[in-house]
């Protein structure tokens, strides 16, 4: 059998989409207080080396709200991304002041030649939400690494995920193992 040759400039590329990992979620005295994420931290950082190795295009969201003063606010340093995360300089940052990344940001731009997202971040029911069905409505493979995504709690969590795949079946769920050894 003949072997087809790909033109690595032609071939569609992966991405990794990683919402709005920012600091605001762990400082204690935000409205916003998510908890403990550091199981989240240290599963997302296997996510996106696993994700680096095999090359795939590594984008990050930050939510700023531009008429706050305090949570997001874009003169706090609530809106960095969190310290553990393995964020490199390479990787791409898109600022969004709305749930959708999609909402006039470059996000569209960012993914012209990919056809394939994995998603992970916070919070599964708003922006991660937001951005599987903004991407299921612009024709994306999408998988959601749900033990790298969290919410307030496990049961809005559980839901949201439930809810998307019976509404929108193409959509994967994974775990990060399996996920991985794929």
């Amino acid at each position: 059998m003949k072997k087809l040759k790909t033109n690595p400039r032609t071939m569609k590329q992966k991405a990794l989409i990683l919402v709005d990992l920012e600091k605001e979620w762990v400082n204690k005295d935000s409205d916003y207080f998510i908890g403990d994420v550091s199981s989240l931290i240290d599963k997302t950082n296997s996510l996106i080396g696993y994700c680096r190795k095999n090359n795939y295009k590594i984008i990050f969201t930050r939510h700023i709200e531009p008429d706050s003063q305090v949570e997001f606010s874009k003169d706090s340093e609530n809106i960095e991304i969190l310290d553990k995360i393995n964020c490199n300089n390479s990787d791409i940052v898109i600022e969004k002041n709305k749930i959708s990344p999609f909402y006039q940001t470059n996000l569209e731009d960012e993914l012209k030649d990919v056809e394939q997202i994995v998603i992970c971040g916070i919070l599964t029911n708003l922006c991660v939400r937001s951005l599987a069905e903004g991407a299921y409505d612009r024709d994306f493979a999408i998988t959601i690494i749900i033990d790298c995504c969290q919410a307030f709690d496990k049961e809005t969590h559980n839901f949201t995920l439930k809810d998307l795949k019976e509404t929108r079946e193409e959509i994967i769920l994974s775990s990060l193992a399996k996920f991985t050894k794929e």
